[in-house]
């Protein structure tokens, strides 16, 4: 590895991947937002030190936890190794420590917290006074601080890892964890005064489990683990309670006039303030499972605002903040995806079912990433003075280039546009709620650029993006290969090791209900058909979902390509024909800028502190990269090159250069580049295949757009959200219909204009903007999304 400083004082890097003995160290921070945490608890060795299986026990670690035991026990490893074999997995669970806990005043801290009472005596003075407020308040702070949290059990903790440990080994293989990402958190663990705050993504409802295991086993302490939207019955609540689990307080319509809301509100920011100040990791979610894109879920908005709130009020120092990324093979409860989230009460009796029913399957490997580390306090200091108000609104942008009334606004700046979601925590100013949301997708991309990419998700990307109609296996397992190398060269780590005859038969395996196997007797091959179900097209879709952030730059760049080709030889029905095709820089970069602006940023795992134009020219530069793009040498720099003489010349060819310095000529020769359309050598179809990847969401909002003429007007936006996910479900071929893809085509909409939110007496309601109440401007949008997508 090479590590430089280049003109703009960033420091870049270039490694050469080796899946033996090298792989790249994702999770890197970001040097815009965290300058000074780039160098922090980071070592170059980190990334040599191998992984490790964190639910592999023998007697070996057995006996290196208890080197300190007495001689009775030391005794007992050494002699009774029968006995050990089947106790293991017990004194391993027995070894590990709690570094920290809650404080046992915790109710009394919070009683006397400012906050809280500020709060209760405020609604005291507007009560009747009968003299019994003080201790009636205090009830219901008491009672409060019971639905958030419950004093941690060390029996059921040890009692629960020892099931969950054995659980772990039926479900998985292997449950990789790097040791250089591990030892990395351990150093910031060791910080004085500063708490730790992981920021995780979600992939299934054991994610809460495994983290939590994963922590409490390796050291770093049992973290308090936010549940988010999923309601949970009572027994299954108080469980998790005991485990480590925090809840944010009920809120029913029996609350008066938000008293007891405001109440509650000031009992949480407290009791988060006391988690932090005693060095207990928390651990939040920002999304909700089962979802195929990347949204900021509303609970994990505001357990941000309630650490925000907390660096802001100085009840800590600062907090250092670690993305997570999870990646399973197959998730355990991924056929839960297709149905209603949080429809009804998760029990208890439902968890012990859905595990029994789990150990009869298979469901490969698991990786847990942990990113590097970063400061809460530099992000705050970093962002919170920008304005994110500057620039056009995408009305501006984009609206005149979808009904053709102007020319698109290739020079513009697109406004920052941040919906929370939920602003349900008070004593936030409006430029600190977009602060929190651009943290919660920061910290959302930098999990996701950390995740690792499982086996099962390459060769479903190719089954899917490639090879619909079916493939040889001896062909699967080349492109498997060309693919892996594509990935390791983008700076993403995979998920798995070894060789290719063992990996994608593995993953073969694990996709075995969806696929159809021919054994050929005189080739010696075997045919691999997938499915042609809406079912399995969609589990493939949940699958390769992961290979998007990715590709996204040239996914994108891959779609603009094709609409340019739509416009250029609409005869054409598939964009991987005409090579040679020379397009203008001007043209491409117009289309992206488009499309960029039409999808919001957390769909393409982009990082929200970058602008689109940036994003643009990274567009063009991976494209040229890849080989798509040859840059084409106009007729006047082959003449400028050319100075040979000519026999009927009269005088050089030099003599005609104009050498001027001039900024203005540089820019108009600039904006006359062109680009010849090419196939790589490596991957011909590689440019279909990038189109493919994007398809699924910009299918959706082609249908969203569609689903304008279906609905009624006005009506409230969660009516419309449950309708349009509704119809959604009945395309058959589609494969993500899930609720984030349709809150984001929401966004996108209300943004260019197309619905309008209209106060009424009954709440907000939706209506079409007044460009398409016509049919005409209707068709114009499905239109102008149908451009990029490939059919």
């Amino acid at each position: 590895m090479k590590t430089w400083v280049c003109d703009l004082g960033q420091k870049l890097e270039i490694f050469t991947p080796f899946l033996g003995k090298y792989r790249p160290f994702v999770g890197r921070c970001c040097q815009t937002c965290t300058p000074r945490s780039w160098d922090c608890f980071y070592h170059e060795q980190f990334s040599s030190l191998g992984f490790r299986n964190i639910i592999r026990r023998t007697t070996a670690t057995v006996q290196g936890c208890w080197d300190a035991s007495p001689s009775s026990l030391l005794a007992t490893v050494q002699y009774r190794g029968w006995l050990v074999r089947r106790l293991c997995y017990f004194l391993a669970v027995l070894d590990w420590k709690v570094p920290a806990d809650a404080p046992g005043d915790l109710a009394e801290r919070i009683c006397r917290s400012k906050r809280v009472q500020d709060v209760a005596a405020g609604q005291a003075r507007g009560s009747t006074g009968d003299g019994k407020s003080p201790l009636r308040w205090r009830d219901k702070v008491l009672k409060i601080l019971a639905e958030i949290q419950a004093p941690l059990s060390l029996f059921m903790l040890r009692l629960c890892g020892w099931a969950l440990l054995r659980l772990l080994n039926h479900l998985f293989l292997n449950v990789q964890l790097h040791r250089g990402q591990l030892e990395m958190v351990l150093r910031a663990a060791r910080t004085p005064g500063v708490p730790l705050v992981f920021l995780s993504t979600h992939k299934s409802q054991l994610d809460g489990l495994l983290l939590s295991f994963v922590l409490f086993s390796q050291g770093l302490g049992v973290p308090r683990v936010t549940v988010g939207g999923q309601t949970c019955s009572r027994h299954l609540r108080a469980l998790l309670s005991s485990l480590g689990g925090v809840f944010l307080p009920t809120r029913t319509e029996r609350m008066r006039s938000g008293q007891d809301e405001e109440l509650s509100g000031a009992v949480l920011a407290a009791y988060v303030e006391e988690v932090l100040k005693s060095q207990q990791p928390l651990l939040i979610f920002l999304e909700e499972p089962f979802s195929g894109t990347l949204h900021l879920s509303a609970p994990a908005w505001e357990w941000l605002a309630l650490v925000y709130r907390a660096l802001r009020d100085s009840a800590v120092s600062d907090v250092l903040l670690v993305p997570v990324g999870i990646a399973y093979d197959v998730a355990p409860d991924g056929h839960c995806a297709g149905q209603a989230h949080g429809a009804r009460p998760l029990s208890l009796r439902a968890c012990l079912w859905a595990a029994c029913r789990a150990l009869s399957q298979e469901f490969g490997c698991a990786r847990v990433d942990f990113a590097q580390p970063f400061s809460l306090q530099e992000f705050v200091a970093k962002n919170l003075v920008r304005r994110s108000c500057a620039g056009k609104s995408l009305e501006e942008l984009l609206l005149p280039t979808v009904l053709g009334t102007g020319s698109s606004q290739v020079d513009g700046n697109k406004a920052e546009v941040w919906g929370p979601g939920a602003r349900t925590a008070a004593g936030l100013k409006p430029e600190e709620e977009i602060l929190v949301t651009k943290l919660g997708l920061h910290a959302l991309s930098d999990g996701v650029a950390c995740s690792a990419v499982m086996a099962v998700g390459i060769t479903s990307a190719l089954l899917l993006h490639k090879h619909r109609e079916g493939v040889f296996l001896s062909r699967l397992m080349s492109d498997f290969s060309w693919l892996l190398e594509e990935i390791l060269l983008r700076h993403h780590d995979v998920g798995f090791s070894g060789q290719l005859r063992a990996v994608v038969p593995h993953s073969l395996s694990l996709l075995s209900a969806r696929l159809a196997l021919y054994r050929l007797s005189p080739p010696g091959d075997i045919l691999v058909v997938p499915e042609a179900s809406a079912v399995a097209q969609r589990e493939l879709g949940l699958h390769s979902v992961a290979l998007l952030p990715v590709f996204a730059s040239e996914a994108v760049g891959a779609c603009a390509i094709r609409a340019l080709l739509v416009e250029m030889l609409p005869f054409l029905g598939v964009p991987a024909g005409p090579c040679g095709v020379v397009l203008s820089r001007d043209e491409l970069h117009r289309k992206t800028l488009a499309l960029l602006w039409l999808l919001p940023p957390n769909l393409l795992g982009l990082q929200p502190c970058q602008p689109l134009e940036c994003y643009s020219q990274d567009v063009l530069d991976k494209l040229i990269r890849c080989g798509l793009l040859e840059a084409e040498e106009s007729e006047r720099e082959h003449q400028l090159c050319d100075v040979a003489r000519r026999p009927f010349l009269r005088r050089p060819p030099w003599t005609e250069m104009d050498f001027a310095d001039s900024d203005s000529d540089d820019e108009d020769n600039a904006g006359k580049r062109c680009f010849k359309l090419c196939q790589p050598r490596s991957s011909p179809d590689f440019l279909l295949f990038l189109c493919r990847l994007l398809s699924p969401v910009l299918k959706t909002y082609v249908r969203a757009a569609a689903f304008l003429d279906e609905a009624s007007w006005p009506q409230p936006e969660p009516a419309y959200v449950d309708t349009l996910q509704r119809f959604l479900a009945e395309d058959g071929g589609f494969a993500y219909a899930d609720g984030s893809l349709a809150l984001s085509s929401l966004q996108t909409f209300k943004e260019m204009g197309v619905l309008k939110e209209v106060a009424s007496p009954a709440g907000p309601l939706l209506h079409l903007g007044e460009p398409f109440r016509s049919r005409e401007n209707r068709e114009k949008l499905v239109a102008f999304i149908q451009q990029f997508a490939e059919p």
